[in-house]
């Protein structure tokens, strides 16, 4: 996995041209940071543990486990500041924290479909979950093909100062979906997004190819397992 969270658009009310910081700035910001992504740390720790829960229940408890596997990662103070330039946010800490929201990233890779919206539903409706925002794009892929399920949770983190609350991008995935994703971002890396357009026709084409393996597998496991 190169990274586990993507794009999601931009953020509201940013401004649409990059801000000019002085050296002066950037070190000021980053010492900021640093500091500041802590918070980030212990938010995405607090997720992974719900996730890390549900994974051990159903390996333990039942005879399925949905969840194939878990990555995760805090963006560096380096990539945060890229991004404060690139999308015009104002260089103080309150202007990041409402405008960038895929500092703490988290992604579920399940084996099916189904078991991405159970994942999503068991996680979402834990009573110390603030739900954000949501963006399917399995139910409305990109055009590009690409299929994810989005979500920006918030967690509470108890510390000695207090409790704050912390915003962790969640993304939820197939198999299929993740494999997709990789190959269609080192492709994108290779050519530096000028990808060939015959080249974006046959990521389309597998991307529709690997939506009906979903299917097809998933039709397979219910018959032998039955409908959950």
């Amino acid at each position: 996995m190169s990274n586990p969270t993507d794009e999601t658009g931009p953020a509201p009310d940013v401004p649409a041209h990059p801000v000019q910081l002085s050296p002066e700035d950037l070190h000021r910001m980053q010492g900021q940071l640093q500091r500041f992504m802590y918070e980030y740390e212990f938010g995405l720790r607090e997720v992974e543990t719900k996730i890390s829960i549900l994974s051990d229940e159903f390996r333990h408890m039942h005879d399925y486990n949905p969840i194939e596997h878990v990555t995760s990662r805090v963006k560096s103070a380096d990539s945060i500041t890229r991004k404060v330039i690139r999308k015009g946010v104002a260089p103080d800490i309150d202007s990041i924290r409402q405008h960038i929201v895929d500092i703490a990233g988290l992604r579920v890779t399940c084996s099916f479909t189904q078991d991405v919206y159970l994942i999503f539903n068991l996680l979402t409706k834990q009573s110390d979950i603030t739900v954000r925002e949501v963006r399917d794009y399995i139910a409305t892929p990109k055009p590009n093909g690409y299929k994810s399920l989005h979500a920006i949770v918030e967690v509470p983190v108890f510390l000695s100062t207090g409790t704050i609350s912390v915003p962790v991008e969640v993304q939820f995935r197939t198999i299929s979906m993740d494999f997709w994703a990789s190959l269609e971002h080192k492709i994108h890396y290779k050519y530096d997004g000028n990808v060939p357009a015959d080249l974006v026709a046959e990521l389309k084409d597998a991307a529709d190819a690997a939506q009906e393996l979903d299917a097809k597998m998933e039709a397979l496991h219910r018959e032998l397992h039955g409908a959950r």
